[in-house]
């Protein structure tokens, strides 16, 4: 892994490679070494289109990887891909998934259980009263809570959850090493004390305003629900929203009054079937959290009984149906979906559509179906 990172960071340096262009590089080539230095006359016969390749040739030819991993390395910042196993698990089932992520602080297996909460950076009284209690409560029991570090809500949200002795991550619209807004400098220090800092711009990129709307993607991709607690109509928090709903993951918003404009898109989204949210229980019943800590107790036992494991070395973060895996396995359609209901209340497994499972982590090191469960 860490000898092919310079390339996965070279591609993300190179405008018009994104997750659809480099899947299809990998497709081709086999690996993101082999695709960063094939031949211009491969890359073209691959279909990569002719902007994107003369932005790749002058990648190529005028940036010094190492020299960017070195700065990374210097800066504190951790950098992952596809193929990282701490790859976040929500966001890698996205089919455009960020092939690379900066970190700052450090995102951990509990943060699986996380919920997005945005809304507008002009928060009244009512929105910030609401995001405090709701955060707080939500952190209080076990969610990390995502957010953008913006003015308003967001801010809020993140300082309840790290006031709450819960964690949260703030998704940036900029490189990781350039904070905005400016002012909200010693609060990303404290995030990536109780949880992390996440950008899928290189080092060194400006806070653009046309930088902001796709890493909303990234914030409701993380997370198991968004929750939109204040919001005009033309927020950016309803991208998020919208982004959630793409995703097909849940969406919550609190009801304002219908006199106030910062309550117009909240109201909306409920009138066009958001979640309706007045307290945080509403989120935990919706979810199916009842049990957080329990389930992350549970979470680090393996697989105990021979089907269990072998239903489980056929997992990934891909989703797999029920039938797949009785094939895969060449077991019993009925006893694979037993498993995977007890392989579900141990937190070992996720259902992510009808009779359709990922692995809700992935265990440190290789584990083989045997009846041993010692790693190998």
């Amino acid at each position: 892994m860490e000898e092919t990172l310079r390339y996965w960071v070279g591609f993300n340096l190179v405008r018009g490679v994104g997750p659809v262009r480099l899947r299809r590089l990998l497709q081709v080539f086999g690996d993101v070494a082999s695709a960063w230095t094939a031949t211009e006359a491969a890359l073209r016969a691959s279909g990569l289109d002719e902007r994107a390749l003369r932005n790749l040739l002058k990648v190529r030819a005028q940036v010094d990887l190492d020299q960017v991993l070195q700065k990374a390395m210097d800066l504190g910042v951790r950098i992952l891909t596809w193929e990282s196993p701490e790859y976040p698990t929500l966001l890698a089932q996205l089919p455009d998934a960020p092939p690379v992520l900066y970190l700052c602080g450090e995102c951990l297996q509990e943060d699986e259980w996380t919920v997005a909460v945005v809304g507008t950076r002009k928060a009244s009284a009512y929105g910030q009263q609401v995001a405090y209690r709701l955060v707080s409560e939500l952190a209080s029991n076990g969610l990390t809570i995502v957010s953008g570090l913006a003015r308003g809500i967001d801010s809020i949200a993140h300082r309840a959850a790290i006031e709450a002795g819960g964690r949260t991550i703030a998704v940036l619209g900029s490189g990781v090493d350039h904070i905005y807004p400016p002012e909200h400098r010693g609060l990303a220090q404290a995030i990536t004390e109780h949880g992390a800092l996440v950008s899928d711009y290189p080092l060194g990129t400006r806070p653009e305003a046309s930088n902001f709307p796709p890493r909303n993607r990234i914030i409701s991709g993380l997370s198991l629900a968004t929750i939109v607690i204040e919001a005009g109509l033309r927020s950016g928090a309803l991208i998020t929203a919208d982004f959630a709903l793409d995703q097909g993951r849940e969406v919550f918003a609190v009801p304002g009054s219908i006199l106030s404009p910062s309550s117009a898109g909240c109201n909306r989204l409920l009138r066009d079937g958001a979640h309706v949210l007045t307290e945080a229980r509403d989120v935990f019943e919706v979810l199916h959290l009842g049990q957080v800590e329990e389930k992350r107790a549970a979470q680090m036992a393996l697989p105990k009984t021979p089907t269990e494991r072998a239903v489980f070395a056929q997992l990934s973060t891909d989703p797999q149906h029920v039938d797949d895996l009785a094939r895969a396995t060449e077991l019993p359609a009925a006893t694979v979906s037993g498993a995977l209901v007890l392989m579900e209340l141990k937190g070992l497994v996720r259902q992510v559509g009808p009779l359709t499972y990922v692995r809700a982590f992935e265990p440190p090191g290789q584990y083989q179906v045997s009846d041993s469960l010692d790693p190998v």
